[in-house]
């Protein structure tokens, strides 16, 4: 609930400075927390939270590549904006070099040693790196361990 708080409390000082992108980003973020909360029946945790705001980053990410293909430089910007208000409610990002220590100990742990067992070093390390790290990015590295 930490997060939640966080939110609204930085929507009311974009409210009161003006500042339009902080505003508009921060009430898309709320409005997918309501729905996921009223989708699920039940209050999201800090854990969901990070994950929807992951998500909404991946999306701008994917609309930036979309507007650069169609040389829309106003909207890569304002796409990127969204972006820097966003990561502000992310804890630091981790490294590659991190993810693959992670990963490493994940495989170990799950006692996995091909790519059937995946999902147990998923399930490993989801938890561990939520909001932390994209979560294709994590497959990716399973994946590069798991078979190599």
């Amino acid at each position: 609930m930490e997060i939640k708080n966080k939110l609204e409390t930085a929507l009311k000082e974009a409210m009161r400075s003006n500042n339009e992108v902080t505003r508009r980003t921060i009430r898309m973020v709320l409005s997918a927390v309501k729905f996921a909360e009223v989708d699920k029946g039940i209050v999201l945790d800090d854990t969901a939270l990070l994950g929807i705001i992951q998500k909404e980053v991946k999306s701008r990410n994917e609309a930036i590549s979309e507007a650069q293909r169609a040389n829309r430089n106003d909207l890569v910007e304002e796409n990127q904006a969204e972006i820097t208000v966003l990561e502000t409610f992310l804890p630091k990002q981790l490294s590659q070099t991190e993810v693959d220590e992670m990963v490493l100990q994940a495989i170990a742990e799950a006692q996995a040693s091909s790519m059937t067992d995946m999902g147990k070093v998923m399930k490993v390390l989801m938890p561990k790196l939520q909001g932390r790290v994209a979560g294709d990015v994590i497959s990716q590295t399973v994946r590069k361990h798991l078979s190599g």
